[in-house]
């Protein structure tokens, strides 16, 4: 059974249909790609998965259970969690800080959130910074990393939530490239050692290429291709969508 079902969904801004009959899956474990021109409409079917804002038409399932009617903060507690294209990170926070307030309250109020197993918290936040490779950052404001560095920590902090699932918004745009093969390295670790199943907007063709193991491409808001790799690399349609103006 698919851990994401996207079935026929439909979301339009006025008279600018964004997604039209989008239907895809995703598996439990799997890292699935998600390509198109800029404008195709991928941020969108993110928004629209994660709760964003609502769908016209169409259903969303998680883990079997419909999500198109939930709010962001109960699919979020289902662990479905996204991360942004514009990292969204406590600037005059230290990196540590970050990680403890970006973890959900599970019902408990803030005071007792801080309170409680507060130990535990800080270890937890700081093995995760350091599978992030931002352990000697730990202590610095998280404004003060370079952007690649926000990310990563973005990450990390949606690490700490405890995902099943993470969609993830052009993880490398942006970034050293530098730091592109280490940033690649940690999501596949997390998909392998952690279990988190990943689907991933992305606009460099080959990380996706080597990082996805199924890939949706989209074009004017429409489903354009699916397939493996291989055969998304070497479909006319898609070649058209980037290179021919379509």
């Amino acid at each position: 059974m698919a851990l994401l079902d996207v079935r026929r969904v439909g979301k339009a801004f006025g008279g600018v249909h964004a997604n039209s009959d989008i239907s895809m899956t995703v598996e439990p474990g799997a890292i699935v790609g998600l390509i198109g021109p800029n404008g195709s409409g991928k941020t969108t079917l993110f928004n629209s998965i994660v709760g964003h804002h609502p769908i016209d038409g169409g259903e969303i399932y998680f883990d079997g259970r419909p999500i198109s009617k939930l709010r962001t903060s109960a699919i979020a507690r289902r662990g479905l969690l996204r991360t942004f294209q514009q990292t969204r990170i406590y600037a005059r926070m230290n990196c540590t800080r970050n990680m403890l307030v970006s973890e959900p309250h599970r019902g408990e109020g803030v005071l007792d959130m801080f309170r409680k197993h507060e130990a535990e918290r800080h270890e937890h936040a700081e093995q995760l910074l350091e599978f992030a490779g931002l352990y000697d950052k730990r202590l610095l404001y998280a404004g003060d990393l370079s952007f690649g560095q926000q990310k990563l920590l973005e990450f990390a902090m949606a690490l700490m939530n405890e995902p099943t699932m993470l969609l993830l918004d052009e993880p490398t745009a942006g970034i050293n490239p530098t730091l592109i093969n280490g940033l690649i390295d940690r999501l596949q670790r997390a998909n392998e050692e952690r279990g988190v199943t990943l689907l991933v907007i992305e606009h460099n063709m080959r990380v996706i290429m080597n990082l996805a193991e199924r890939i949706y491409c989209l074009s004017h808001g429409r489903l354009l291709a699916k397939g493996p790799p291989r055969e998304i690399r070497d479909n006319r349609n898609v070649i058209d969508a980037y290179l021919g103006g379509q």
